[in-house]
């Protein structure tokens, strides 16, 4: 039963015009943060705050937040995989098809995150791994970090061993969760288009855990580097070329202000539908959605599944030259800023989609409402269903794709910024 009485009164530490918009547009109150509030969008470092044992702050059943309290458990690179590898473990042990491997012992299935190490915890596994394919090329990642901050390459053990001395030497020894690095085999067969590299930043909103509720915003975006991709080592330390992040590529001589380097996800569609089929098209996003789910069950059994929350989360995925998906990393609070027109206007939509989901009505929320709201009011959510097979997203998505006529395809290809 939803509380009818006055109006949600909001506050948020993340000061984005879409997120202000959207809570004026609704005729919702802003009040401070020592205020009663019904409505509060805030930073992981806010909601670590709240749910902290030291605060004891308890929640009502008219406030909602925008965060589960331990999201980390999926956003934290090395939680991630820590998270799906036990996955993997726990479904081998059901004798689950899905946990199916191939002769070489390579999951058929459930092969979708790089081969990942944790550092240092797991230095000496790596060196094991990295020995048996010497010419490898590796990406490390600071596990506490956004926005491609403190990423590098590495081709040679040499590098790590320097980095693994000058770390004894500093704090990182204490591997505090903040120091902690992740490093893992990095995809050096990435898509091209227009000879450049990309990612995909997908979003997906989880309204409740168990049972799994989820679902996929159907205008998600390419991000594409500035500079021509090159296998070649003496480009291993520029990041215009490897790292896709609008943070790192907008200090770029080639970024371009207009399209900031971005497709629309349909776009990208139509153009591999015209260059590579629509069949191995559709079967490639079957596969995306298909790992989202897997990724949400994998750390569902270890969510705190509060039911003031939900997630809003930016999923990052590299799609290789053999169109296949991987799952790089998931962000907690995917940028909200806008970098161009097309950006403020999906990111507008994108606030206003999930709060129609997650605030029924626009009306004072009761936590204890059933978190299953009428297909009419998900916008450009689609939802996603934990028990579908990937038969069952291929016609579901064969549906959805909408053919174009020759001219938009030519259009499309004209802006492959090669």
């Amino acid at each position: 039963m939803w509380i009818m009485a006055g109006k949600v009164k909001w506050v948020t530490d993340i000061e984005k015009s879409v997120l202000i918009n959207n809570f004026e547009k609704r005729g919702w109150v802003q009040v401070a943060e020592n205020e009663d509030w019904n409505f509060y969008w805030m930073s992981v470092q806010t909601i670590r705050n709240v749910f902290s044992v030291e605060t004891g702050y308890r929640l009502s059943d008219d406030q909602i937040v925008n965060h589960f309290p331990n999201h980390y458990e999926l956003t934290r690179k090395d939680l991630m995989v820590k998270n799906i590898k036990r996955y993997r473990k726990e479904l081998e042990k059901e004798g689950s098809p899905l946990a199916e491997k191939d002769e070489n012992g390579k999951y058929l299935y459930l092969d979708f995150v790089p081969v990942t190490y944790m550092l240092p915890a797991d230095y000496n596994l790596f060196v094991e791994e990295f020995r048996k394919n010497p010419s490898s090329t590796w990406i490390m990642k600071p596990c506490g970090k956004a926005q491609g901050k403190g990423i590098f390459l590495i081709n040679k053990l040499s590098q790590i061993k320097k980095w693994s001395r000058d770390s004894k030497t500093s704090s990182f020894v204490s591997q505090s969760t903040k120091e902690a690095y992740v490093i893992s085999l990095y995809i050096n067969n990435p898509l091209l288009i227009g000879g450049k590299k990309f990612d995909l930043r997908l979003y997906v909103l989880v309204s409740t855990y168990r049972p799994l509720r989820c679902y996929m915003y159907k205008l998600g975006f390419c991000r594409f580097c500035t500079v021509k991709y090159t296998r070649s080592t003496s480009e291993l330390d520029n990041m215009f070329v490897h790292l896709t992040n609008v943070a790192i590529q907008k200090h770029g001589e080639d970024y371009n202000h207009i399209h900031g380097g971005k497709w629309t996800v349909s776009n990208l569609r139509l153009y591999l539908e015209s260059t590579r089929g629509k069949e191995v098209t559709n079967k490639l996003f079957d596969e995306i959605h298909w790992i989202i789910v897997q990724s949400l069950k994998a750390v569902a059994p270890v969510m705190n599944n509060d039911k003031h929350c939900f997630e809003c989360y930016g999923y990052d995925i590299i799609i290789d030259d053999k169109l296949k998906p991987w799952l790089i990393e998931v962000n907690a609070s995917p940028s909200l800023s806008s970098s161009t027109a097309s950006d403020r206007v999906l990111k507008y939509g994108l606030v206003s989609d999930t709060l129609n989901i997650a605030v029924p009505g626009g009306m004072v929320p009761d936590c204890r409402w059933n978190k299953s709201p009428p297909k009419e009011v998900l916008g450009n959510y689609e939802i996603l269903k934990p028990s579908w097979t990937l038969v069952t997203y291929r016609k579901t998505w064969e549906e959805a794709s909408v053919g174009q006529s020759d001219r938009r395809i030519r259009i499309i290809l004209r802006r492959c910024y090669s």
